[in-house]
């Protein structure tokens, strides 16, 4: 049997991207009014951030919670798929009336990542004179330029200082910066499976997909977004490899283990289960993302190290005075329970590691949502 791969079904846009003229969904958008200094060098210019927001900020603008979005998120938090939504939302269950968020307190603001393709400027957008896109020109950004950009849609919004502050993953990287770099600003802090600077192997697994991507004829150095074709054969590779490390060995076993995929058969060029279980993945990933935020995402994340330039991780994390929850996943291979024992050893007020216990590996933190429901419970007393 010849199986044709999810990533080759034809008649794809180029981009999984939002683009101006899709429907905004729940969206709203914060453009700054000025370039966008970068940590890198240079500037960036006509920044826009897209956002979602539920509840209703207090008068005293004392009731704001900022919720950060790991890789391949965005800011659709919580809320049905539909137009504007290419999926429901990706932490349902925690935000909402009489949730742990409760939206009938707390005013909650969600940021698509700025270098992100769900409407915050990246490599998908126009620039500014609004004829060509950013494509492969789109400049290299850290996590300190992302939150620099929050902390203007943060000033916009009228928020001073955030209750709480919580991310997961890449969105705990940027969690972590929000306290180093404005402890004044940030009352409570949860990070949630992340790391105070990027390890070698974690370098080493986004290296491999960044080539992936950049391998596919069709990436064409980034600027593909208004040709025929883009390059999903390769951004769908990085996607699969990214899968295996989100999960654990002992799950993929115990669900999938050596079964063939329905009547196909793998000697016969069939699939087992797993591999129509990665295809899927990397189906649903080339629909609604963008390769080259893909790119600058990663790029972004292997450049994360909250003690650059401010005298080691130790001396940053001493920064923060926000009340603090470290939690990992014991069975996550990709972001190890000893990288989140470091962030609770040394930033001063958070207490003993937390451990959310899973199957599911790095993505137990978007899963096992009673558990995270339980330390959010904790700060916002």
């Amino acid at each position: 049997m010849n199986v044709v791969p999810a990533t080759e079904v034809p008649l794809l846009p180029a981009t999984g991207a939002w683009r101006e003229g899709d429907p905004p969904g729940r969206r709203q958008w914060y453009v700054t009014q000025h370039p966008l200094p970068l940590e890198a060098g240079g500037e960036l210019p006509g920044v826009r951030l897209a956002f979602e927001t539920w509840g209703r900020l207090a008068p005293d603008g004392s009731n704001a919670v900022l919720v950060l979005h790991a890789l391949t998120g965005d800011s659709h938090v919580v809320g049905p798929a539909g137009p504007g939504h290419p999926t429901t939302g990706w932490w349902d269950g925690l935000v909402g009336p009489g949730l742990p968020l409760d939206t009938d307190r707390w005013f909650v603001v969600a940021p698509n990542v700025l270098g992100g393709c769900q409407g915050s400027t990246g490599p998908s957008s126009l620039r500014p004179e609004g004829r060509r896109r950013w494509g492969g020109a789109f400049p290299f950004l850290t996590q300190r330029d992302q939150v620099a950009a929050e902390t203007e849609l943060a000033d916009a919004l009228g928020v001073e200082r955030w209750a709480l502050v919580v991310g997961g993953s890449m969105g705990g990287m940027r969690a972590v910066e929000w306290a180093v770099t404005h402890p004044e600003r940030t009352g409570a802090l949860l990070l949630l499976a992340t790391t105070a600077a990027a390890s070698a192997e974690q370098i080493a697994w986004a290296n491999i997909q960044l080539h992936a991507v950049r391998s596919d004829p069709h990436w064409r150095g980034g600027d593909y977004h208004d040709a025929a074709h883009g390059p999903h054969a390769g951004l769908g590779l990085a996607r699969r490899l990214a899968h295996v490390t989100y999960r654990s060995e002992p799950e993929l076993q115990v669900r999938f283990g050596r079964t063939p995929q329905g009547s196909e058969d793998p000697f016969n060029s069939g699939r087992y289960q797993v591999e129509s279980y990665l295809d899927h993945h990397a189906a649903k990933l080339i629909r609604r993302f963008d390769a080259g935020s893909y790119v600058v995402l990663s790029e972004a994340m292997n450049a994360h190290d909250v003690g650059r330039a401010r005298g080691g991780t130790r001396a940053a994390l001493s920064r923060v005075t926000a009340p603090t929850l470290v939690a990992g996943v014991d069975s996550d291979r990709l972001y190890p329970l000893a990288q989140q024992a470091e962030l609770a050893a040394l930033i001063p007020s958070a207490d003993r590691l937390r451990v959310i216990e899973s199957p599911y590996g790095h993505d137990g933190f978007l899963i096992e949502t009673e558990q995270v429901a339980g330390l959010v419970g904790e700060l916002l007393v």
